[in-house]
């Protein structure tokens, strides 16, 4: 049976820089964010995730958001629905214990494992042609 994974979260650059993370059971740079839970709204999803993965509070410059679909890697089965909004944080970067590491990375010069949504997020927004 096909399964429908939605997640949800922010996409923060700043001074040419854009902060990503390796959490989790990956292995690869990506966007901090996660799965929508019942009941909440994508933009609530984005900001709560944000809130438990990197402990900073984010707020939505951008409308409408970045959407973009994938196969779930090793899984034919399950599609997974990115869905990233531009924003802006406050508060002290301290990421949660799933975090193994957290980096601003220059945008330019992106390292070779990054997630699939990365390049076509920071084009959709402006930041690479």
């Amino acid at each position: 049976m096909a399964k429908i994974i939605v997640v949800s979260g922010p996409v923060i650059v700043k001074n040419n820089q854009v902060l990503l993370d390796i959490s989790g059971d990956d292995d690869f740079w990506k966007f901090c964010g996660g799965k929508i839970n019942e009941g909440e709204n994508l933009r609530e999803a984005a900001a709560r995730r944000a809130k438990e993965e990197l402990g900073i509070m984010i707020d939505i410059i951008s409308d409408p958001p970045f959407l973009m679909y994938v196969k779930k890697p090793g899984e034919e089965n399950i599609d997974v629905l990115l869905v990233h909004w531009l924003s802006e944080f406050n508060g002290e970067i301290k990421p949660d214990k799933n975090v193994k590491k957290w980096q601003w990375l220059d945008i330019n010069d992106l390292p070779n494992i990054i997630a699939p949504n990365i390049i076509p997020a920071l084009k959709h927004f402006g930041f690479l042609k």
